[in-house]
């Protein structure tokens, strides 16, 4: 049961057809407008990674070349990126609203003392929240 993207040349919408089988995909109707001037896109695709090339990907350095370690909004982005492609992985609450205040523009610092059980000694970058360590590294 595929599903096709085209741009409806009347709406200029790009719109998704489902048809229920490979066999019948001819001459679609635009579901926005009903048009029938519909040009076939190519769809964006998936694949699926392992764990171990998932984590090889994040360790790249050419990922870390737009973080700008003094702009808490570059980090945040950086993170929450980062967080995404753990592939589902559970990161807790406190990634959420530590990364939601980082893109508020909050200081690490700040929140690392009102969330003071964040990390711990021995951390990269002497404590305070994980996966912060000390900028400077990237």
């Amino acid at each position: 049961m595929p599903i096709y993207e085209y741009r409806c040349a009347d709406c200029k919408r790009r719109v998704s057809v489902f048809f229920r089988s490979f066999s019948v995909t001819s001459d679609p109707n635009c579901p926005n407008c009903g048009g029938k001037n519909l040009s076939r896109l190519v769809s964006r695709v998936a694949s699926v990674k392992s764990e171990d090339a998932r984590l090889e990907a994040m360790s790249d350095p050419s990922s870390f070349g737009d973080v700008d370690e003094n702009d808490p909004k570059s980090v945040a982005r950086f993170m929450r990126k980062m967080g995404n492609q753990m592939g589902g992985e559970d990161l807790g609450p406190e990634f959420g609203e530590m990364v939601d205040r980082l893109e508020s523009g909050e200081s690490p610092e700040e929140i690392e003392k009102s969330m003071p059980g964040l990390g711990g000694e021995g951390m990269p970058g002497g404590g305070g929240m994980p996966g912060m360590g000390d900028m400077g590294d990237l």
